[in-house]
C-alpha cells in the first residue's frame, strides 16, 4: 500500500512541476544592438524573468524531476544541496512547492542577500567554514536523515534532457527560426556545474547544426586549464568573483568534448559589460551574464573582421538586483582593487569600430 500511495505521490509531484513550467511560459530572446552595417546580430536569453529569477531555475526543474521518476524523492524525503548560489534558491522554491524540506550547504561568506532568498522560500542553511568542505558535509548530512543529496555538480549534465522537452538550447532554436540567421555562428555559455554548455553541445551536434559553442570561464576557475590540458584533475583551489560560474575544480558535469572554444575572462571585464548592458539595452544583471558578454563581444569582433556575417546567441542568467551592493557598488569594486575603467573603454570603442583591443 506504501508503494502505492508513493507512486501517486510521485504523479501528482511531477504534475506540480510540469504545471509551474506551463505558468511561466519561455523566457525571452533580447537583441542587443549593434550597428547594421556588421551584418551581426546578438541575442540574450534572458533567463532572469523566471520565478526564481536565474538560469537555474532550468537546473532545479530538471534535478527534482530527475529524483522523482528516479524514485529518489517521495512525499517524506530530505533534500540536501551543496550550494550558496542561486542554485539553492531555485531548489527551496521547488522543495516548498512539494511540501519538502530543503536544506543547503553553504559557506559563511555567502552573502546575506542571498540567505534571505533561500529562506525566503522556506530553505534552511547549514554553514561551514570553507566552501570544498560543502560537498562532503551535504553528502553527510543527506545520509544522517536518510534524504537525498540532488548534487547538483554531479547531476547537472544528466537531469536534463539534451534531445528537446524545452531545454535551453531547443528553446533558442525555436525562437530564432523568423530571424535573418536563424542558426547561431556562436553561442556563448560560462559553466558552473558545466551543465548548460553540456546541454548545447549535445542538441547543436544531435540536431546537426552548424552551430559552434564557446565556454567563457572567469579568474580562478579550473575548467579553461582542464579543458586546455585535457586534464580533468585540473584545479586553482580558488573560489570565483563572479557568482554562478567558475569552480576551484572540475566538476563531474563538464563535458569538455562538446565545447568549441574556451576564453579565459578576467573579472574587471565581466563585470565592465554588466555597465555597458544596462547603458545600451536598460536590462542589468549578474556578473556571469558579463562574462558572457565578453564572449560574444570577442567573437564578434573576430566575425567582424573576417567580414563574416552571421548571429551569436548568449544568455543573461540572471538580474542585477541581486548584485546592488556589489557588482554594481563602485565602493565594492574598489575595496576588491577591480577596475573596470579600461574595458568600459574598450567596450565603448568595440561598439563602434568592431575592434575589440586584445588583453594587454
Amino acid at each position: 500500500m506504501s508503494r502505492l500511495h508513493s507512486r501517486s505521490w510521485v504523479r501528482e509531484a511531477v504534475r506540480i512541476i510540469e504545471a509551474d513550467a506551463n505558468r511561466s511560459a519561455d523566457t525571452h530572446l533580447h537583441v542587443f544592438p549593434l550597428p547594421a552595417e556588421w551584418g551581426i546580430d546578438l541575442y540574450l536569453k534572458d533567463e532572469s524573468v523566471h520565478p526564481t529569477g536565474s538560469l537555474k531555475h532550468r537546473l532545479a526543474r530538471s534535478l527534482f524531476l530527475y529524483g522523482l521518476v528516479n524514485g529518489q524523492i517521495g512525499q517524506d524525503t530530505v533534500l540536501v544541496e551543496a550550494s550558496s548560489g542561486s542554485t539553492a534558491v531555485s531548489e527551496a522554491y521547488f522543495a516548498r512547492m512539494l511540501g519538502l524540506r530543503f536544506i543547503t550547504v553553504v559557506p559563511r561568506s555567502t552573502s546575506p542577500e542571498k540567505i534571505a532568498l533561500i529562506e525566503f522560500y522556506g530553505g534552511e542553511c547549514h554553514y561551514v567554514d570553507r566552501a570544498p568542505d560543502m560537498y562532503p558535509e551535504a553528502e553527510r548530512l543527506a545520509s544522517e536523515c536518510n534524504g537525498h543529496y540532488l548534487d547538483q555538480f554531479t547531476y547537472a549534465e544528466r537531469a536534463t534532457d539534451w534531445r528537446g522537452n524545452n531545454n535551453i538550447a531547443e528553446s533558442v532554436y525555436a525562437q530564432m527560426q523568423s530571424e535573418r540567421h536563424p542558426v547561431p555562428t556562436w553561442i556563448v555559455v560560462g559553466a558552473g556545474t558545466g551543465g548548460t554548455s553540456a546541454t548545447f553541445g549535445r542538441y547543436v551536434r544531435y540536431k546537426r547544426h552548424t552551430t559552434k559553442i564557446a565556454v567563457v570561464d572567469p579568474e580562478n576557475s579550473s575548467f579553461f586549464g582542464a579543458w586546455q590540458t585535457g586534464a580533468l584533475d585540473y584545479s586553482t583551489g580558488m573560489p570565483s568573483r563572479i557568482e554562478g560560474i567558475g569552480r576551484p575544480r572540475v566538476e563531474p558535469s563538464f563535458v569538455p568534448g562538446v565545447i568549441d572554444e574556451m576564453l579565459q575572462v578576467p573579472d574587471a571585464a565581466s563585470l565592465a559589460a554588466i555597465r555597458v548592458l544596462r547603458e545600451r539595452t536598460g536590462h542589468w544583471a549578474g556578473g556571469s551574464t558579463g562574462t558572457n558578454l565578453f564572449g560574444a563581444f570577442t567573437l564578434i569582433s573576430r566575425m567582424v573582421s573576417e567580414g563574416q556575417a552571421g548571429s551569436v546567441v548568449t544568455l543573461l542568467c540572471d538580474g542585477g538586483e541581486r548584485y546592488a551592493n556589489t557588482y554594481y557598488d563602485d565602493a565594492w569594486l574598489a575595496q576588491k582593487n577591480i577596475d573596470i575603467a579600461p574595458y568600459l573603454d574598450k567596450y565603448r570603442e568595440f561598439l563602434v569600430s568592431g575592434k575589440l583591443a586584445p588583453e594587454a
